[in-house]
């Protein structure tokens, strides 16, 4: 094949035009105990940009565990609604790393807070995330719900039911559903598809109940794959790669 030929191979396709890709904040801090590791940021954002560059709309939700859990402190007598409040801060943080990363890639960004702060990002406003996506830009939702007492497991059902999306995404250190966690089970079986009555009935802990619940309200469905590994998300987003779907087809 000549070098002209290779320069005009199509992008891989997928069957999903909008989706939402939900990740924990552990995956920004790479190999650090807490925090944010540059490298790891950078790699997120050229995964993104390798499947925006499939031509699908995506917006993102990212958690905030590698700088504060709300659950945790409230664990160590802190007040809870204060200590989710904290946890919104720490997610703000995590979407503006995100948002630079991209932009360095020339990847057009919006980060969008349910808490206004006007200052350094954009108020979520549904109409208007909506046209973001629309026009091609990714959407960072940050600060989670706005309201405490709700995970951001269920902020990403909520938004990606909002947006319209074709698939919510959730991108963590395995590479799908298990029987019982790999790490401590070796015979450990992987699940290729599972329905959301049995995450919910196996308690499998793939996303909180209210979260599963409200994906399978709006026939959303999850995959479930490891986005530590560089350019799995195109992979599973075209089909191929490993990775377990939570729907009930």
């Amino acid at each position: 094949m000549t070098m002209a030929a290779e320069k005009s191979k199509p992008a891989a396709k997928t069957q999903y035009k909008r989706i939402l890709l939900k990740m924990s904040g552990e995956v920004l801090m790479g190999e650090k105990e807490f925090g944010l590791d540059s490298k790891t940021v950078n790699r997120v954002a050229r995964d993104i940009k390798e499947v925006i560059d499939m031509g699908v709309e995506v917006c993102v939700v990212v958690g905030a565990g590698n700088i504060f859990r709300g659950v945790s402190g409230a664990a160590e007598g802190m007040d809870r609604t204060q200590a989710d409040y904290m946890g919104m801060l720490g997610i703000v943080i995590n979407a503006l790393a995100l948002q630079s990363a991209l932009e360095t890639l020339k990847v057009d960004t919006r980060v969008m807070s349910a808490i206004p702060m006007s200052a350094i990002c954009e108020p979520y406003i549904r109409r208007k995330a909506m046209r973001h996506m629309e026009k091609g830009r990714v959407v960072i939702f940050a600060a989670g719900t706005g309201n405490p007492f709700f995970t951001t497991d269920t902020t990403a059902a909520l938004r990606a039911s909002e947006m319209n999306c074709d698939a919510m995404l959730k991108g963590t250190k395995v590479d799908g559903v298990y029987t019982a966690d790999p790490q401590k089970d070796p015979s450990a079986k992987r699940y290729e598809s599972i329905s959301y009555m049995d995450v919910l009935t196996k308690n499998l802990k793939v996303m909180d109940a209210t979260a599963i619940s409200l994906a399978r309200e709006n026939n959303i469905p999850i995959l479930i794959f490891n986005v530590r590994q560089e350019g799995n998300f195109a992979k599973v987003m075209s089909g191929a790669g490993t990775f377990t779907t939570v729907s009930d087809k």
